[in-house]
């Protein structure tokens, strides 16, 4: 059963391939992806690995967590389970105020 890590604190130039090779020392990787920001296409910082096995998942957390990577401690640990993410509103659909002073009204102006 393969194990996704999550691998945080990576420089922004960092790269998939020596992500790869990175975690080939502690077993099979299955996959890396290095996540990037939609609209820029820009890294984000962070990625995420799988491993083949759990026992290998381990053996990379306990060598690489804490790692220097680019001048960057890398910061390695079993990713979390995806939250679902709900459509369009936040908050339970409270409108935010926005606009002068946040939104807030009471037409005063001049000295507060």
């Amino acid at each position: 059963m393969e194990i996704k890590l999550y691998v945080g604190n990576l420089s922004y130039d960092a790269t998939e391939e020596e992500l790869r090779e990175l975690f080939s020392q502690a077993g099979a990787v299955r996959s890396v992806s290095l996540i990037t920001d939609r609209d820029t296409g820009r890294p984000r910082g962070f990625a995420f690995v799988e491993m083949e096995s759990s026992a290998e998942a381990e053996k990379a957390v306990s060598m690489l967590n804490g790692y220097l990577l680019r001048d960057r401690q890398l910061r390695v640990s079993e990713a979390r389970p995806r939250e679902e993410r709900g459509g369009g509103e936040r908050g339970g659909g409270e409108r935010r105020g926005g606009g002068f002073r946040g939104g807030r009204g009471g037409g005063r102006r001049g000295r507060y």
